[in-house]
């Protein structure tokens, strides 16, 4: 039985071949329409789309560029959206949908703290973060994904109302009756 160990980052063709195989463990349904396309000064590891007909853009980031990926990953957006209609007239059997928003999902190997608030400010439904790891399975490199940000929209749970500024209700403060009587 071959021994599986974790290995460092292979080369990026290789990484990009063991991550596609891979894709259905962020629990996003794609179809890979591109692969390495030149967007904003930089390639897209893979353009896909979602059952819906948005496009996903997918990129791979390295160890310690994960705040650059953000920063990657809006800039491919801004450069995404605006050819959308193009790219309907030109391809129009693919099912691209020119009203849905492109989103993205990024990949690499940990997302620090500043990453992961940057990448929230674009909301659950546009990014979808995940963090890798390479193993050698005997002579090939595999690759694990974890999802590290819920791929679906949050819903929104109603506040209770309160008579507190803070927003805190009575069993926030565990208050008796008496107690609250005195506090009004």
């Amino acid at each position: 039985m071959p021994e599986i160990r974790l290995v460092g980052t292979p080369q990026r063709s290789e990484l990009r071949r063991a991550v596609r195989a891979r894709l259905a463990d962020l629990r996003l349904v794609l179809r890979v329409i591109a692969e390495d396309v030149l967007g904003a000064e930089g390639p897209i590891d893979w353009v896909a789309l979602d059952p819906q007909g948005g496009v996903v853009l997918v990129l791979l980031g390295s160890e310690g560029e994960d705040l650059a990926l953000v920063g990657r990953a809006l800039a491919q957006r801004a450069w995404v959206e605006p050819r959308l209609r193009d790219w309907i007239q030109l391809a129009p059997r693919l099912g691209l949908e020119a009203t849905a928003p492109v989103r993205v999902a990024l990949l690499a190997p940990a997302f620090g703290p500043g990453a992961l608030a940057a990448a929230g400010a674009l909301g659950p439904s546009v990014a979808v973060l995940a963090s890798y790891r390479c193993v050698r399975n005997g002579g090939a490199v595999e690759v694990l994904l974890e999802p590290l940000r819920d791929t679906r929209p949050r819903e929104e749970c109603p506040t209770p109302a309160s008579s507190f500024r803070s927003g805190l209700s009575d069993a926030d403060l565990s208050l008796s009756a008496e107690e609250r009587s005195d506090l009004e």
